[in-house]
């Protein structure tokens, strides 16, 4: 295998070398980047859950050059929308790192042999599909055999996620006797980029396992939730602050779906403390994107004691524009619906989909169509 990767990059490099092929920095204004990223010195980094890129080529290959803090996975599609199952899996790690994301080899076995569509221009969608804890990647550019064309632009409805394991896809391909690893955390299968999805939207999610409103799992009252990571331009970081004002992309709504780690191994905070933060993240929200932008805030199901906590942060607030729904016990089983360490799997995060989507409907007027989250 590395001896097959090894000749396919000498070819490569001789088509470049003769001026058969380009290559482009990872900030080239053809490239269109999903979510929270910062561009510097010709490269892109991130590491939310859930960022996309868009790349279309003219071409028999792909390359991608790009640098990564640990080991991140992504989901990658070819020549079609995001859906429920991508093309393939890739992991991004070290530094400077080339990874042929499609080989002439692997685009013919995908178009078949229709050499009209073989010679057709060809987009390659790359979505982050675990967390900020699992890397920050760096994209430093692509490379083909022909040339980069636009990539399809951000459509007009993008909906603004912020959550915690359940937002970032914690264990959703697990089975419900597995224990986590970044191998079965796919972003892709959460309820929010299937809602998403559902109504033709981009997503911009921020998430991190484990955080809350003002406690984190099994632990005390802290700072450091997602109140105050909500501000941040990469999760693991906490400089440099994000500034909405500058941000090409907004969301025409976002979405709350915390409370859960406040609530976590029997303990829960100080309604007061506990409201006073919530009001504060919806004020952060708010600042970045005017008073009329609408939020959905969900309350979990594991708890009822949060439904009357959030419900008492909206009317305290003092702020329109605010909606609210309460999931119950029942929005998903417990034996099926379950992936790894007591979270839901792609079929109980349909579930909670088929629960968001309505609402985000009525609030916003998208037409609910009769097909399936695809």
């Amino acid at each position: 295998m590395i001896k097959r990767l090894l000749s396919l990059l000498a070819v490569l490099a001789a088509f470049c070398d003769q001026g058969w092929c380009e290559s482009v920095k990872g900030s080239d204004g053809r490239i269109t980047y999903i979510g929270r990223v910062l561009e510097s010195d010709g490269s892109v980094s991130f590491d939310w859950t859930g960022v996309y890129v868009k790349v279309r080529f003219q071409g028999n290959n792909l390359s991608l050059n790009v640098s990564d803090s640990h080991k991140s996975y992504f989901n990658v599609w070819l020549d079609k929308d995001m859906s429920e199952l991508p093309d393939k899996v890739i992991s991004t790690f070290g530094n400077d790192s080339t990874i042929v994301l499609f080989s002439p080899e692997e685009i013919r076995s995908l178009r078949g042999k229709d050499k009209k569509a073989l010679k057709s221009p060809h987009q390659v969608i790359l979505q982050k599909r675990t967390e900020g804890s699992q890397g920050k990647t760096t994209v430093k550019g692509f490379s083909t055999d022909g040339v980069f064309l636009q990539a399809d632009k951000p459509s007009g409805r993008v909906i603004e996620f912020i959550g915690d394991s359940y937002t970032c896809g914690y264990g959703t391909e697990a089975s419900n006797t597995e224990r986590f690893s970044p191998e079965t955390e796919n972003q892709n299968l959460t309820y929010a980029c299937m809602t998403a999805r559902y109504f033709g939207a981009e997503q911009i999610v921020l998430a991190h396992s484990g955080m809350g409103i003002s406690r984190n799992y099994n632990g005390k009252n802290t700072d450091d939730n997602m109140v105050s990571r909500y501000l941040r331009a990469f999760d693991s970081e906490e400089e440099p602050l994000w500034d909405a004002g500058k941000a090409s992309l907004k969301p025409a709504m976002s979405v709350i779906y915390l409370g859960t780690n406040d609530f976590s191994t029997g303990m829960q905070p100080a309604q007061r403390v506990f409201v006073k933060n919530y009001i504060l993240l919806l004020k952060e929200i708010k600042d970045n994107y005017g008073e009329g932008h609408p939020i959905l805030c969900i309350a979990p199901k594991h708890d009822p004691l949060q439904e009357t906590y959030i419900r008492s942060a909206i009317e305290s607030s003092g702020l329109s524009g605010i909606h609210f729904l309460a999931l119950s016990n029942s929005v998903h089983n417990s034996v099926s619906d379950m992936g790894a360490d007591g979270h839901p799997n792609g079929s109980g995060h349909r579930k909670i989909a088929y629960s968001v989507i309505p609402v985000v409907s009525t609030i916003m007027g998208w037409e609910m169509k009769n097909e399936i989250i695809p």
